[in-house]
């Protein structure tokens, strides 16, 4: 079948790179992308005229929030609530339970899915709270969020995540890393099990992953062996890393190195591996490490690390890359994520830019288009995929549209650079994925949206409730979680 899409702005893809290509059209066919210009003469099967829409390729989220948000809660805490937010060393020991129940956690997994979905994310990697459940990720709920996804048509690189500790408060009010070490090496026979089930499926929109959870939580052993098992399996692993001053501290303490070494140290820095890891704000241009270049991103840069940078979440939890020009000089490859919700990458460009402004002091740091290219070319490098990112022909027909001819979008000069300062992922209308429609006139075909908001906010309701069976003080949610002003009083 041949499909056409014809729009004011389409961002094609020409010598290499992105190009601004006006009143273009896009077709492809089946799932193969066969033109991409100003004018196509050959006969179509489908014909759909978007109108005053920007047409990029299919956005990469690889830090994808597959979970309903906790940065509601826990992003503008004070020190002594922040405390009650994290387990608490007696609920890690005799406590721990998982929240939800696997039906429940289905309908977590499916809200968040479409959540990607409407906000024209066309590719993700996962990434869930470790707060809710009695652990990490079992392989059942894995395999469950893999049919989800096939239902919806999004393209997944999946894999359940698996730690040997998480972080605790301890009673004297300090934090530390609490450890359940034969729960980590089941964690990765499970992740490798979960690999087998989708070489099994042999689905092409579904790519198996290793997804290790933070660096601190993780046992040397587990390390090793989860570079090992890379290797051995030939997938990527993700693993969050190089993210704040405390997990630097913890893993200093535990293992006498940084972080970074530690990764050199377990073999995860192998350039063959071609690790991809979020956040990596804590370098030595931290200015609360040494504030000044060391060579930390010349030795990740050697590596082939991906940076999957999170700029909307950096911000809501005061961090920033130093910065994201530096990275991009130093030949890192940056892609981007959302880490949190909303999951909008169209937003988070807009905050990359401006943060990078700041953190260079200057007006033209952290450009749009170097931020469009990490969405789109730099996950499809960080996942080996010379076909994702780009619309050319012989590329895979991921595409996503947005509507910018509302009178609220302003003024226009360049479509991109007007459509990041004053648009957001919102404004979505249409995409496709391998070439099927996933996303149409606004619309997730078969999906109830109101009656799945209506669950989503009962399970946050409960989510939020068993907070205080973690806190050490077993403060209620009223007491940790404060309103921003007080309830309105009757016949005050």
């Amino acid at each position: 079948m041949r499909t056409r899409w014809r729009a004011r702005h389409v961002l094609a893809h020409q010598d290499g790179g992105h190009v601004l290509l006006r009143d273009g059209e896009l077709v492809w066919e089946d799932d193969v992308i066969v033109y991409v210009g100003p004018r196509y003469d050959g006969p179509v099967d489908e014909d759909r005229d978007l109108g005053e829409s920007l047409v990029l390729p299919g956005l990469i989220d690889l830090d994808a929030l597959t979970d309903i948000d906790h940065l509601v809660l826990d992003s503008w805490h004070d020190a002594e609530r922040g405390r009650g937010l994290q387990w608490s060393l007696d609920y890690f020991r005799h406590r721990r339970r998982d929240v939800f129940t696997p039906e429940e956690r289905a309908t977590v997994r499916t809200y968040a899915l479409v959540q990607l979905a409407l906000h024209g994310i066309t590719t993700y990697m996962p990434i869930a709270s470790e707060v809710h459940s009695s652990w990490a990720e079992p392989y059942e709920e894995l395999v469950t969020m893999a049919d989800l996804s096939r239902r919806l048509g999004l393209r997944g690189y999946l894999g359940p995540a698996y730690r040997s500790g998480i972080n605790v408060a301890l009673p004297d009010g300090g934090r530390d890393v609490a450890f359940d070490e034969e729960q980590g090496r089941a964690g990765l026979r499970d992740a490798v099990r979960f690999l087998d089930h989708l070489d099994k499926l042999a689905d092409p929109l579904l790519t198996g992953v290793l997804l290790p959870c933070r660096i601190e939580t993780l046992t040397e052993e587990l390390l090793r062996a989860t570079a090992a098992t890379a290797r051995e399996r030939d997938v990527l692993v993700r693993l969050h890393a190089l993210q704040g001053m405390t997990e630097r501290a913890v893993v200093q303490r535990r293992h006498g190195v940084t972080p970074l070494q530690l990764l050199d140290d377990t073999g995860l820095l192998d350039p063959e591996l071609r690790l991809l890891v979020p956040h990596t704000v804590v370098v030595d241009r931290h200015p609360d490490v040494h504030g000044e270049d060391r060579g930390d991103l010349a030795r990740l840069a050697r590596a082939g690390v991906s940076v999957v940078h999170c700029p909307l979440t950096s911000l809501r939890y005061g961090s920033a890359l130093h910065s994201f020009d530096a990275y991009r000089e130093a030949g890192l490859n940056l892609c981007l994520g959302t880490d949190s919700f909303p999951p909008d990458l169209v937003r988070g460009m807009d905050v990359g830019v401006h943060l990078a402004k700041l953190v260079d002091g200057r007006m033209d740091a952290g450009a749009a288009e170097h931020y469009v290219d990490a969405a789109t070319l730099g996950g499809a490098r960080a996942l080996g995929r010379g076909d994702l990112g780009r619309l050319e022909p012989g590329a895979q027909a991921d595409a996503v549209a947005f509507d910018i001819g509302d009178i609220r979008d302003g003024v226009q000069d360049d479509p991109v650079r007007t459509f990041l300062l004053s648009g957001t992922a919102r404004q979505a209308t249409n995409s496709v994925v391998a070439g099927r429609p996933v996303l149409v006139d606004g619309a997730l075909p078969g999906v109830d949206l109101p009656a799945l908001r209506e669950r989503a906010q009962a399970l946050f309701e409960k989510m939020r409730s068993a907070y205080t069976e973690r806190d050490g003080l077993r403060r209620d949610p009223d007491t940790l979680f404060p309103p921003t002003f007080p309830p309105y009083r009757t016949g005050a």
